[in-house]
């Protein structure tokens, strides 16, 4: 089932700080505009979720095999030493999760990437190759 045509109101917050890549079943799939990482968000289509609970069975598990998918996509393309998977939600109550490439010369390793430095955005060229890459990734699944 595909949630697009249900009025779905993205917060302004994460559009704002984010690119649409695509979409999927559930949710958009998002980069975060800092070129100091691989981040990116899963957005569940669904108005007025806060919490992963929030979601009926179904579309929590609907949720995790995107997720799932993403994660191996981000693991495969860019071999982070970790990968960091959450929806904290303290700042932007609306449903999010992300999908963090971390490694171990980043500029916040080991600490969270959030609220430790500036955001640097991405140049428009870089941005745009690392949206084609996973877009490409995600509908050759």
């Amino acid at each position: 089932m595909n949630y697009s045509s249900n009025g779905f109101q993205l917060d302004h917050r994460l559009e704002n700080d984010s690119f649409f890549i695509c979409q999927l079943d559930l949710c958009q799939v998002r980069l975060i505009n800092d070129a100091q990482f691989v981040w990116l968000l899963l957005v569940p289509m669904v108005n007025g979720m806060s919490d992963v609970i929030d979601l009926d069975d179904e579309l929590q598990q609907q949720l995790w095999r995107e997720s799932s998918l993403l994660s191996r996509i981000l693991r495969t393309e860019f071999v982070p030493d970790k990968l960091n998977v959450a929806a904290i939600g303290n700042v932007v109550s609306q449903l999010h999760v992300h999908h963090i490439c971390r490694f171990k010369n980043d500029i916040a390793w080991p600490a969270p990437v959030w609220g430790r430095q500036a955001m640097v955005a991405y140049e428009q060229a870089v941005r745009e190759g690392l949206i084609d890459t996973i877009k490409r990734r995600v509908t050759a699944r």
